[in-house]
């Protein structure tokens, strides 16, 4: 820490400070009107000069972009620095007069009338001042580039392109927002809200959060979601050959700092038009080294987290490269990478296990790591021959087929093959979240983490002890993410950035402030105000409904909601001794066993029958919150308190199904 004085006030603060936040961290103000913490530092206006001592001599600089280096005197009133900002102020307010932040600056100074005249006068309180920070922002910060300087000296302004607005102004008003004069105003929004100024409101408060925060917490503005590979491996929880582990000694070959100079910087988000976190990472110039555009450059549109795991460490495949050209060829194909890389990882056990061999592969080695066979079933899949064609029908099928066809143990595949629903699990491992297991067995569309991500709340932060607890998020977060959904909104920006007063709210994972944006924004679009629990209880309609929906299609009852026990626990013996300590400990504190008398397999028995009781338990609080039956279908109590009862057949099909009044 560097020890400054200012003002005659003394502080420390970490090298690199500026004299300006230093001096707004002690209250003392000094004027700035091209500085925002959402860009960098610029010294523009240089109505913030002060004088700073270092003990040899004294000079004037901008306190905006000084940062500090070493123990300093600052004086933000001395005769020098007030002398400076007043000569600074009165050829502004000449130019200026009216515009509020120059005139209350220049009173603070003794200023209130300029002594000369300005040839480009202009009398408007809300004058451009060409502080510029409006196109720093649009591209330090949002990265869409619109906006720039033109022309030179007292000709110069801001504008865009040609003078008109491009198809690249998305109108995100990140501009409007830092303005400190209010020179720029929007048009009529095309998509007529009810209240559109509202709505933007709501969305600067994310710009701003993003653009603060994202650098310190998630980064997804450098590596997208692919920062994850290495917090997954710290904590247990990265996919390793098939959900097996949950950590690799080779994970740190596939961690965001290998794909970061891979990726594009510094541009707007390919994902969704105008979204300033830009998770959306694209990988440019990739040469392709198989399949039909062998030899070709091409862009990659990734890989994400799920893709770098699922394809990567899932598979034993630790190559950068190979991820990334697995990831262009399954978009090629029209392929979903994270299906893939859990049915390649299915396959890869079934053939280290016997049930799979070179015969019955058509001579491809699908051994964990194997990025030849990888990819040459990825490519057999798309033309719809060889093993591929098996591989492509996905792991429900495959594990009827490998028991039928090639006598493979159906048990064992029943437990290895990670699927449910018939669709195949997303890249976690779930072993020790019980909530986690719920989120992806209960989910209507089977285990996707995009109904319920809470492998934190309850594995690591432990803020989700009871069935109880559990129960309640796995109501809470589904209906925010079914709102999500239907209101075309992404789920990262509630919770992937947490702003600042979150910790003090009591209730960190739901992210209050973002929640109460939410009702903003749907306030703003419809002109109805709304509470969030209107907002959960219009999910609550659509989710119930589509509970029923399932049930109508021959599933949606407690039987479907069951899950391959490699997401609850150690299916094999390697597994078990790979986490001995912590099994063994299990089994003494919470199930009252005692392992030293026990068998591995006695060990590995007792431990799944307490997991799997776990989850029948979880399953049965869960459907008792969401107003269910046991079975898992929602009570006729529960369809008309949501209004929905009025469906057309809906009633009769519960009744039909054995849920009486």
């Amino acid at each position: 820490m560097i020890e400054v004085t200012i003002d005659g006030r003394k502080t420390e603060v970490a090298p690199g400070t500026t004299i300006l936040a230093a001096a707004r961290a002690l209250g003392i103000p000094i004027p700035a009107f091209c500085d925002s913490p959402m860009v960098e530092p610029y010294g523009a206006c240089r109505v913030c000069s002060v004088e700073v001592d270092d003990g040899r001599k004294k000079r004037i600089v901008t306190a905006c972009n000084y940062p500090l280096s070493k123990p300093l005197a600052v004086l933000t009133r001395s005769d020098r620095a007030l002398g400076v900002r007043r000569v600074v102020l009165e050829m502004m307010l000449a130019r200026w007069p009216n515009v509020k932040v120059i005139r209350e600056a220049a009173r603070d100074v003794g200023l209130t009338e300029p002594r000369f005249s300005h040839p480009k006068r202009n009398e408007s309180e809300s004058a451009c001042i060409l502080c510029g920070l409006c196109v720093r922002l649009c591209h330090e910060g949002v990265w869409h580039r619109v906006l720039a300087f033109e022309g030179r000296g007292e000709s110069r302004r801001v504008s865009m392109p040609y003078g008109k607005q491009p198809p690249e102004c998305v109108g995100c008003m990140a501009c409007a927002n830092v303005c400190p004069t209010g020179a720029i105003r929007f048009a009529e929004d095309p998509n007529r809200p009810a209240n559109a100024d509202r709505i933007r409101r709501a969305g600067a408060e994310l710009t701003r959060e993003v653009l603060l925060l994202d650098g310190s917490q998630c980064r997804m503005r450098e590596v997208g979601t692919a920062h994850l590979v290495e917090i997954m491996n710290d904590y247990d929880l990265l996919p390793v050959h098939n959900y097996r582990f949950g950590a690799h000694a080779e994970a740190h070959r596939i961690a965001s700092d290998k794909f970061k100079p891979i990726f594009s910087q510094g541009i707007d988000d390919g994902c969704a038009l105008g979204c300033d976190m830009a998770c959306a990472k694209a990988v440019e110039g990739h040469l392709l080294r198989t399949g039909p555009d062998k030899g070709k450059r091409v862009l990659v549109d990734g890989p994400e987290y799920e893709t770098a795991s699922g394809c990567g460490s899932n598979l034993g495949i630790f190559e950068p490269w190979a991820i990334v050209e697995i990831n262009y060829y399954c978009d090629h194909y029209g392929l979903d990478t994270i299906s893939f890389g859990t049915l390649m990882a299915f396959v890869m056990e079934c053939f280290e296990a016997g049930a799979l061999n070179l015969e019955r592969t058509g001579g491809i080695d699908l051994r964990f790591g194997s990025i030849d066979g990888t990819l040459e079933v990825l490519h057999q899949m798309a033309r719809g021959e060889g093993f591929g064609k098996i591989a492509g029908q996905g792991i429900r099928r495959m594990k009827r087929i490998f028991a039928e066809r090639f006598g493979a143990d159906p048990a064992f595949l029943q437990d290895i093959g990670m699927e449910a629903k018939g669709l195949e699990y997303s890249e976690y491992v779930t072993k020790e979240s019980l909530a986690q297991q719920g989120g992806y067995g209960i989910a209507l569309k089977g285990p996707q983490h995009d109904e319920a991500w809470l492998i934190f709340m309850d594995m690591v932060n432990k803020q989700i002890p009871t069935f109880e607890d559990k129960a309640e998020a796995l109501h809470y977060f589904p209906m925010w993410r079914t709102w999500f959904g239907l209101n075309g909104l992404c789920k990262l920006l509630w919770n992937d950035v947490e702003p600042e007063d979150n910790a003090e709210s009591g209730a960190p994972a739901k992210v209050p402030r973002h929640v109460r944006g939410y009702c903003e924004f749907f306030a703003g679009m419809t002109g109805k105000e709304v509470a969030p629990e209107d907002l959960i209880a219009q999910s609550e309609r659509v989710y119930n409904f589509q509970r029923v929906f399932n049930l109508k299609m021959g599933f949606g009852r407690r039987r479907h909601d069951a899950i391959p026990y490699r997401s609850q626990g150690p299916v094999t013996a390697e597994e078990y001794l790979s986490r001995e300590e912590r099994y063994d400990k299990q089994l003494r504190e919470e199930v009252g066993a005692d392992p030293a008398t026990m068998t591995l397999d006695e060990k590995r028995a007792a431990l799944r029958r307490y997991r799997e009781d776990r989850y029948e338990k979880l399953l049965d609080a869960v459907y008792k919150r969401r107003g269910w039956t046991s079975d898992g279908i929602p009570t006729l109590a529960k369809v008309r308190s949501l209004g929905i009862d009025r469906v057309e057949g809906l009633v009769d099909l519960l009744r039909a199904n054995g849920v009486a009044e």
